[in-house]
């Protein structure tokens, strides 16, 4: 992790309803042991208002201007434990025979229902598949630094509040 210019007021601490700036880098754990480094990046969020992972918004509450930290974020916050029992062998009767590939992600509308899996084996009648989301049992490391807190007005809280709400429900 780079060494940054810290601390404009080793006072201030980070507390429900103040603006934090932090830089982080963040790692993947990958299910299979791989590890995927991304680029450094800065974000900017109102504390308590607009949501982290349980896990980060415990390990910043508190915290300082200036001060680093590295925290780990269980799966289970982020797309989900990979649950063993999703695994399942299923007939191949009914799904179309071309979109089964192994290692591939099998689509197709029943019903008027979305059926999404991967295909991790195909047999002469049978198909073994993995009906987890995608990204299940990804676990993520960060390295950060706290690079500036501070007071927000009634206007920021409102519109992050109002930001918040409309992520949730999928509009944005």
């Amino acid at each position: 992790m780079k060494s940054w210019k810290s601390a404009r007021d080793p006072m201030a601490t980070i507390q429900t309803d103040k603006m934090v700036t932090m830089r982080y880098v963040m790692k993947t754990h990958l299910p299979d042991g791989t590890l995927k480094n991304h680029p450094e990046e800065e974000i900017n969020f109102i504390y308590g208002v607009e949501r982290q992972v349980p896990t980060l918004e415990k390990a910043l509450e508190g915290a300082g201007e200036g001060q680093k930290m590295s925290v780990t974020i269980p799966a289970a916050e982020l797309y989900g434990d990979h649950d063993p029992s999703l695994v399942r062998e299923i007939p191949k009767k009914g799904l179309i025979r071309q979109r089964l590939k192994a290692g591939q992600f099998y689509r197709q509308m029943k019903k008027g229902c979305l059926i999404s899996f991967k295909v991790l084996e195909i047999g002469p009648d049978t198909v073994l598949v993995d009906f987890n989301r995608p990204l299940a049992g990804i676990r993520v490391s960060v390295d950060l630094l706290v690079l500036a807190i501070r007071e927000t007005d009634k206007k920021e809280i409102d519109e992050a509040m109002e930001a918040q709400v409309k992520r949730s429900i999928g509009c944005g």
